[in-house]
């Protein structure tokens, strides 16, 4: 029976993968450094300390990797304050778990300032228990630490619980540690889809029909 929910945040709450593809690359340019090729893709499965680190020394950069979180971040602020869109379709999904008193965490690699500035706008951050970052967890999402703290958080154990992710790494890290899993459709993970489909128990290319979603989890239980 499904008592708790975890959502990952971009890409799967937000539609904020697309600011993320090019973020490392406009970081660099700001610095006076070209980017390599292929950075996205080196950069995507690393959460953001790891991310950071892995640009100060590829790069020989002068700032300490506090610096360079900061002005990664700074590079995505704006946005997450003015611009980013749920969604489509997820807002009627947590609506609707509202209305089944199912109790929802955030699990997230970003910056917690951002969320919770994105969230405050569209008005639903007090919809959530909590927001958990792995920046601030020293760890990301190949590794369960973040998942498993939500979900203590909640007082659940995992396979009580649903976990929303768009990325294949992070489905299966989630998967191992004992959690139902979700896929969310999102266009940075193409590449995947087949593998992503395959894992997860449900797979949802859109957030739409939300009872026959239901009746599928429910009949999974």
């Amino acid at each position: 029976m499904i008592k708790g929910i975890i959502f990952d945040v971009d890409g799967t709450l937000l539609n904020s993968m697309p600011v993320w593809e090019n973020l490392g690359e406009l970081y660099l340019r700001a610095q006076g450094k070209s980017a390599e090729k292929g950075l996205r893709d080196i950069l995507y499965t690393m959460g953001v300390r790891q991310g950071a680190a892995y640009l100060k020394t590829q790069y020989g950069l002068d700032q300490t990797i506090e610096e360079v979180i900061e002005g990664l971040n700074r590079e995505v602020r704006g946005f997450y304050e003015k611009k980013v869109p749920l969604k489509e379709g997820v807002r009627e999904y947590l609506e609707r778990f509202r209305e089944l008193s199912l109790p929802m965490m955030l699990a997230t690699s970003g910056d917690k300032t951002n969320v919770r500035a994105a969230l405050s706008r569209l008005g639903i951050l007090s919809w959530f228990e909590g927001i958990l970052t792995c920046l601030e967890m020293g760890t990301d999402k190949n590794h369960p630490d973040v998942f498993l703290a939500a979900a203590l958080q909640m007082d659940l154990d995992p396979s009580e619980i649903l976990v929303f992710e768009d990325a294949l790494y992070a489905i299966q890290t989630a998967k191992r540690a004992g959690f139902r899993t979700v896929a969310v459709y999102d266009k940075a993970n193409d590449c995947d889809l087949a593998k992503i489909w395959k894992l997860a128990e449900i797979y949802l290319p859109e957030y739409t029909e939300f009872d026959i979603f239901w009746r599928r989890i429910s009949r999974l239980s």
